[in-house]
């Protein structure tokens, strides 16, 4: 097929606040694809919103040698690039195959139409990084620009292409099953590419926006757990996970106590490292726990049309100054789990049962904003 006339260069400077919504921003743009509110390339803020936006997840875990702390703070497990892509409008060409040989075959064909192709790797399988096990659990996307003979141009979020072998690239993709030489592609121009899952989504309106708040808002609040996830560990996740976290923080009797698990300081040293690391970073959160940027989402959702009420205009509006103002409580308590010094639990535990009352007010607005503000 060929390549769409006019489409803009790909830029893997843009500055982004999360992962996958950055780097589906900037393929996108060089893709073409355009929001129908502005007839501009879709911003960081509302491909993020569309995906889920925001949310929480706490666990901890005990082995033999050391004790984990993780964190999420976006919209998660729920699927996240998969929402981003259905409610955005994009025509993808999703596919997915076991032969190292047709996927590069189907790599090379992809790029022949000047259009950016996105693949899953395992990111401790990229020649430049390094292996990590906890981190590698989970393969990450990243952006196929272009082909340079024998090897490909990648954009994997670091602000500047990377160059990878053939034989590298197919290791990276062919490392964990689930996600085993996956790949997805906007068809240029709106036409069909032949080989793979269609997803021809519908253009994306007022209520797709509102729907995508609803989702967000629900889970927050929910007192239930994520599809797929058991029941018992519906305390670990959302406003109710971050009461839950509030409370062990402080505790020195049960088994899931802070106080307790991590009363060994190498322990407590290796746990705030990992979980520092995951709230400032920016593969499962992002600056202010991605609250200012859902704040950016929902101010534009309040200029994205004539459907939209000015009692809905206004409440769009607060709400954003809420989760904007969340942001810098999320800074905060980053800065207290990243402090050299010993870690003081007991101020963790005021600054995240404070953060779990705003964020079920910024959520509970939320929800009536969803709703058209009734």
């Amino acid at each position: 097929m060929p390549a769409a006339p006019d489409l803009p260069a790909y830029d893997a400077r843009t500055e982004y606040s999360h992962g996958d919504a950055g780097l589906w921003t900037r393929v996108l743009a060089a893709s073409g694809v355009r929001s129908p509110f502005t007839d501009a390339p879709f911003t960081e803020a509302m491909l993020a919103g569309l995906a889920g936006g925001i949310g929480f997840m706490i666990f901890t875990f005990e082995y033999k040698d050391t004790t984990t702390a993780s964190a999420v703070t976006r919209f998660h497990p729920g699927p996240y690039t998969e929402n981003l892509l259905q409610r955005c409008g994009a025509a993808v060409n999703i596919q997915q195959t076991g032969s190292v040989s047709l996927a590069r075959g189907r790599l090379d064909a992809a790029l022949e139409t000047g259009v950016p192709a996105v693949v899953r790797v395992v990111r401790g399988k990229l020649p430049w990084v390094a292996a990590d096990p906890l981190a590698d659990m989970d393969s990450v996307d990243v952006a196929v620009v272009s082909r340079d003979g024998g090897d490909y141009l990648i954009d994997d979020g670091g602000g500047r292409l990377e160059r990878i072998s053939s034989a590298a690239l197919a290791q990276a993709r062919g490392s964990r099953k689930a996600d085993k030489h996956w790949q997805a592609q906007v068809v240029a121009g709106g036409g069909e590419t032949d080989g793979g899952d269609w997803d021809g989504s519908a253009a994306l309106t007022l209520d797709g926006l509102r729907q995508a708040m609803a989702q967000t808002s629900k889970e927050l609040l929910s007192e239930q757990a994520p599809p797929g996830i058991p029941p018992g560990y519906a305390k670990n996740f959302g406003i109710l996970g971050m009461h839950t976290w509030a409370q062990r923080l402080t505790d020195s009797r049960s088994k899931r106590g802070w106080l307790r698990i991590f009363a060994d300081p190498e322990r407590s040293r290796s746990g705030m490292a990992m979980l520092h690391g995951l709230l400032a970073g920016r593969r499962y959160s992002g600056p202010g726990a991605l609250r200012p940027l859902y704040a950016q989402f929902l101010e534009e959702v309040a200029l994205a049309g004539d459907g939209l009420s000015g009692v809905e205009r206004a409440g769009l509006q607060e709400t954003a100054a809420q989760y904007r103002a969340l942001g810098e409580h999320w800074d905060a308590l980053t800065e207290l789990v990243g402090a050299a010094a010993e870690p003081d639990f007991a101020a963790m535990a005021l600054r995240v049962e404070a953060i779990a009352v705003l964020e079920t007010a910024a959520a509970q607005a939320l929800q009536t904003a969803s709703d058209g503000g009734r």
